[in-house]
Formats: C-alpha cells, structure tokens, sequence
C-alpha cells in the first residue's frame, strides 16, 4: 500500500511523540502518519488507529502491521464517536490526536466507489458501504432546491443553480449512473471559460456531494470537543483540513477553546506544504496543519 503522509515532518513536530506516550489517529487510511508515531513512542507507547471504511480496515488488519500488533490498536468505526471507542479499548492517558481529513490515495484510485471524476465508475462515494445515502440517491432523487444547496454549502460552487437544473433535465431521459455521466453533466452546465481554470469544472460538485453522502461537517463538529474530554494536560491536538469548510470550523473551535484558557494554539497561521513536498504529491497542495495544546 503505497501512502505518502501529508505534512509528516510538521506532525511530528507539533505532536512531538515521546517514548512510551499514547497517540490516536482518527483518520489512520494508509498508516503512514501512525507508523511514523511508533517508531517514537516505543517500547511501550500506543497508538489507537481510526479507520471508518472496512475495507480499508481490512487491507491493514492483514497488512505487514501485525508486527506491531501490541502498539497499534486498530478500530473499524466513525471518528465521531471517539470518546465511546477510546472508553471500550481502555485506551488513556492520551498525549495527541490527530486528524488528517484528506481522502486516501486508495479511496480516489482503489475503491471503485466513484470518488473522481476521472474514472468511470458507479456514483457511490461512500466511505463506508453500510451508509444507506450514496450520491446515486441525491443526484436522482433529491429536488432540484436540495441539489442546488449541497452544491452551494458544501462546494461553494459559483454555478449550483445551473448544474442542478441540469442534473434534473438529464434524470428525466435516464437515471444519472457514473462519474462520467455527472461530469459530463457539469460541464454542459458550466460555462467554456470554467473548463480553463486551474481547478476541473466537476471539482467542486463532486467535493459538495461527498462531503453530504458522508455528513463530514457534522461529524467534525461531533468531534472536535470530544478530542479535549479525550487528551492529558499537555496533551496535543493536530488537525490537518483540506478545505475552507473544514479549514473553517477547526479555525473557530481552537479560537473559542482558546479564550476559554482551555486550549493554547500553536499555529498561529495555518501550516503549509512546501513547494518540494507539493512536487511530489501534488494533492497535499491544499493542505493546512493547525494545532493546539490543552491547558
């Protein structure tokens, strides 16, 4: 499994892992930030892995991990019910958490469950099966006004209106199936000067129905104030976001934990990848690493 960590040199240095501290990953994906916890907090620190998607669970519990089988405890679950999964594995004194929001690598290029638009594959977009919502049922069934508002709020796309409307004519002469065919949908909606700009027309579309299939927002509400219940005096929170959305949200929550003395944050502007990091794995261009203490 091949994952390139995003930021991995400035998480390490805003957590700072410690021989024998206890870590939880929320978004564990491919491993590489967990791994690069371990190899710190030996002999006896623990890292408690979140990963919601079973497949995704099941690719590492058989991975060549089960060497660190006593340091790495690996949960099959939503992050948003972290206070519950830390309680039932025990799992305390906990020196950081972190959270790295982006897709994985293999989501985008493994599952086959239509997160990109550049290949063919059904409208699923699901990060676990079990979620009775996919983005075949918002984009077939959902009203025109529900489409338009998921695209607006999620996506801050300029032309919601337009590829709503347009999702709408189309599912009349057929059901709306494949990325293609909602790609194709976004572009005859959008404008030709739209087709030029740095970022792909269905960018935004295909973001805003992700996120809605997956309720990401709210479950990032859900968690942030569980990860203070949850760390040590000390303790460290590090959010990496990928998105004004999310980007947004942390922003807010550290600043009121902040003037509340609860938190001290250590990131007085977001951190950034560099330009050689952004050569080598363009998709950590959008990415901004905050962090905070517990007071």
């Amino acid at each position: 499994m091949i994952h390139i960590p995003v930021l991995q040199k400035e998480v390490l240095e805003y957590l700072d892992p410690k021989p024998n501290e206890n870590f939880i990953d929320c978004t564990i994906g491919g491993a590489g930030h967990a791994l690069a916890i371990l190899e710190r907090n030996g002999p006896k620190g623990k890292v408690l892995g979140i990963e919601w998607d079973p497949e995704l669970y099941k690719k590492l519990s058989r991975s060549n991990l089960n060497r660190l089988k006593a340091r790495l405890i690996l949960v099959n679950d939503n992050f948003a019910n972290l206070e519950e999964i830390a309680k039932s594995q025990k799992f305390r004194s906990v020196s950081g958490i972190l959270f790295d929001l982006g897709m994985s690598s293999w989501h985008l290029e493994g599952s086959s469950r239509g997160f990109s638009f550049s290949k063919e594959e059904p409208l699923d977009m699901r990060y676990n099966p079990q979620n009775p919502l996919t983005a075949a049922r918002i984009v077939n069934y959902y009203s025109s006004q529900e489409i338009e508002k998921i695209l607006k709020e999620y996506g801050e796309e300029r032309f919601a209106k337009k590829i709503a409307n347009e999702i709408i004519t189309i599912r009349k002469i057929k059901p709306i199936e494949t990325t293609f065919q909602l790609a194709e949908i976004i572009r005859r909606a959008t404008p030709s000067w739209y087709h030029r700009k740095k970022i792909h027309p269905a960018t935004r579309t295909f973001q805003a129905i992700r996120i809605a299939v997956n309720d990401e927002l709210n479950n990032l509400r859900k968690i942030l104030p569980q990860t203070i219940e949850i760390l040590k005096l000390g303790g460290r929170l590090v959010v990496i976001s990928f998105h004004s959305l999310e980007e947004r949200i942390i922003k807010n929550f550290l600043k009121e934990k902040a003037k509340e003395n609860i938190l001290k944050i250590l990131t007085k502007k977001p951190v950034r990848p560099g330009q050689i990091e952004i050569k080598f794995n363009l998709r950590s261009r959008s990415a901004k690493l905050r962090a905070a203490e517990k007071l």
